[in-house]
């Protein structure tokens, strides 16, 4: 996941035959499933997102061909680290109370 938008945008044409720049998001899970980084193009200009799980970790879904379409929710659901085809954390609150 050292990739920045160049790379990743090239990753997009490369291995998915997609347009980086068509107003879609493009979402990449690190190896280890404690990174994401989304990369999509908002008309103006290329934007990056990233996130570090501190806890838990990123859902890897299961494709064929490396690729799936989720709704808006869906995404929610992912950013948050939460599988959503069973909508719970993947981690768990531990008390420090005694």
């Amino acid at each position: 996941m050292r990739k920045g938008f160049p790379g990743l945008s090239l990753m997009v044409q490369e291995a998915l035959k997609r347009d980086p720049m068509y107003w879609h998001l493009f979402v990449f899970r690190g190896r280890g499933g404690g990174l994401t980084k989304v990369i999509w193009h908002d008309g103006q200009g290329a934007c990056l997102f990233t996130k570090k799980m501190e806890r838990g970790r990123f859902f890897r879904s299961s494709a064929a061909d490396g690729t799936v379409v989720v709704t808006p929710a869906q995404l929610g659901y992912l950013l948050e680290g939460i599988d959503w085809r069973i909508p719970q954390k993947t981690w768990l609150l531990i008390s420090t109370e005694s």
